[in-house]
């Protein structure tokens, strides 16, 4: 079976998301794995998408990449406890290894630093869902 990857990402902070891009992008790359980017305007967008595309079952498996940065209001922990939540019960509902990288964090700074060179979170949530396709 060849393998095809979904990437659905938000856009809400474009250079952080770009960084996590290029890292998921260029693991992809390296073990020649093709992929069908999705880009929504938010994360809480982001397990909507995934839902609808992965019931067609048409990726072997997905990649979800975007920033949630602490404000003034609950926003941030609500926001992030349901969307990693939500892709949880996507990926074992149609038991499908989605990796995750949707970055949580306290300030830009952060988010730059999480999103960029060998601390690429995108990078790293690639390889994790690729390490569980090599188990099933």
């Amino acid at each position: 079976m060849k393998k095809n990857c979904l990437i659905v990402i938000s856009n809400y902070y474009p250079v952080i998301s770009n960084n996590l891009l290029k890292g998921t992008i260029k693991i992809l790359r390296d073990n020649k794995i093709k992929y069908d980017l999705r880009i929504v305007d938010g994360c809480f967008e982001i397990p909507q998408l995934v839902n609808i595309l992965l019931k067609r079952k048409k990726h072997s498996f997905c990649v979800v990449l975007g920033c949630i940065i602490k404000g003034q209001t609950p926003h941030f922990s609500l926001l992030s406890k349901t969307v990693i939540n939500e892709i949880m019960q996507i990926s074992v509902k149609y038991s499908c290894p989605i990796g995750y990288g949707v970055i949580s964090c306290i300030n830009k700074k952060q988010a730059i630093i999480r999103s960029s060179g060998k601390k690429n979170k995108g990078a790293e949530a690639t390889k994790a869902a690729i390490s569980i396709l090599k188990n099933i």
